[in-house]
C-alpha cells in the first residue's frame, strides 16, 4: 500500500462522505423536491453497488482467498465474510431505532414548523446526524478499501455512495434548520455527520495495515461486497421507491449496472 494509493482512496472516500452537504444545500434552495430524480439516482447507486459488488468485489475477494487458502476452503471463507458483512451492517441497523434511522427518508417539503414543536424536530435532526454517522462507518471502509484496491473502481463506488448520501444531507438539515432558524448550523451538522465516512476509512487503515496480507484483503473485500448488497437493498431502493415511481426506480437500478458493466469492461 503506497502513500499515494492511501491518499488517493481516503480522497475519495471524503468526497463520498461530505455529499450529505449537497443534500443539505439543496434542502436549502430548492422550494420543492425533485422526485423524479432522486428516485432515478438512488436506483442508478443501487444498481452500480449490486453490479461491481457481486461481479467484480466478490469475485476478486474469491480468487484472492483460493489463491492462499485452496479452492474449498478459500470459497468458503470468501461466502462467510460476505454473509458477515451483510450481518454486520444488519446489526448496526437493527440498533439504531427507526426514528432517528437515516434509512427514513424526508423530503424538503415533508416537515412543517407549524405542525412540530422545536425541540422534537432538533432531536430529530441531531439523532438522524448520529445515526448517519454511525451508517457511514462501514461506508468508508467500503469505499476506502475498494480505491485501494482498484482507484477505477473506487472512484465508481465513491460516486454511488456520494448519490445515497445527498437524501440524508436533507434528513439532517431540514429538521435543524426549523429548529434553531439556523442555516449555518443546519448545515454544519449534516456535513459534519459525513466526515465519520473518512474517519472508519481511516481506522481500518490504521488497523488493517500492520498485518494487510492477500488472505486479510480477501475477507475484507468479502466483507466489503456484503456491507454494498446490504446498503443497495435495505436502503437505496426502499428510498428510491418512496420518492417515485416504481419503473423510474428499475430504470436507474438497469442503468446503473449497465454504466458499471461497461466501465468494467473499459478499463479492465
Amino acid at each position: 500500500m503506497s502513500g499515494d494509493n492511501v491518499l488517493f482512496a481516503f480522497g475519495l472516500t471524503l468526497f463520498a462522505g461530505l455529499s450529505t452537504g449537497i443534500g443539505s444545500a439543496l434542502a436549502f434552495f430548492a422550494r420543492k423536491t425533485n422526485t423524479r430524480f432522486l428516485s432515478i439516482a438512488l436506483g442508478f447507486s443501487a444498481g452500480v453497488m449490486i453490479y461491481v459488488s457481486l461481479v467484480e468485489i466478490f469475485v476478486k475477494a474469491r480468487s484472492s482467498l483460493v489463491s492462499q487458502l485452496g479452492s474449498t476452503k478459500g470459497y468458503w471463507i470468501a461466502v462467510i465474510a460476505f454473509f458477515g458483512g451483510i450481518l454486520l451492517t444488519g446489526i448496526i441497523d437493527k440498533i439504531i431505532p427507526s426514528y432517528e434511522n437515516p434509512h427514513e427518508m424526508h423530503s424538503i417539503e415533508e416537515i412543517d414548523p407549524e405542525k412540530l414543536k422545536q425541540r422534537k424536530l432538533l432531536r430529530m435532526g441531531v439523532f438522524s446526524a448520529l445515526a448517519i454517522a454511525i451508517h457511514n462507518f462501514p461506508e468508508g471502509l467500503a469505499t476506502f478499501t475498494s480505491a485501494l484496491t482498484d482507484p477505477s473502481l473506487g472512484i465508481s463506488i465513491a460516486i454511488a455512495i456520494a448519490i445515497h448520501n445527498i437524501p440524508e444531507g436533507i434528513a439532517v438539515s431540514v429538521p435543524i434548520y426549523y429548529a434553531t432558524g439556523s442555516r449555518r448550523k443546519a448545515f454544519s451538522l449534516s456535513f459534519l455527520s459525513g466526515l465519520a465516512e473518512p474517519i472508519g476509512a481511516l481506522i481500518g487503515y490504521l488497523i488493517l495495515r500492520t498485518f494487510f496480507s492477500p488472505t486479510v484483503f480477501g475477507i475484507l473485500f468479502a466483507g466489503v461486497a456484503g456491507i454494498m448488497v446490504f446498503i443497495s437493498l435495505d436502503e437505496l431502493l426502499p428510498s428510491a421507491e418512496e420518492y417515485g415511481e416504481h419503473h423510474l426506480t428499475i430504470y436507474g437500478l438497469v442503468v446503473g449496472m449497465a454504466v458499471m458493466a461497461l466501465s468494467l469492461l473499459l478499463f479492465a
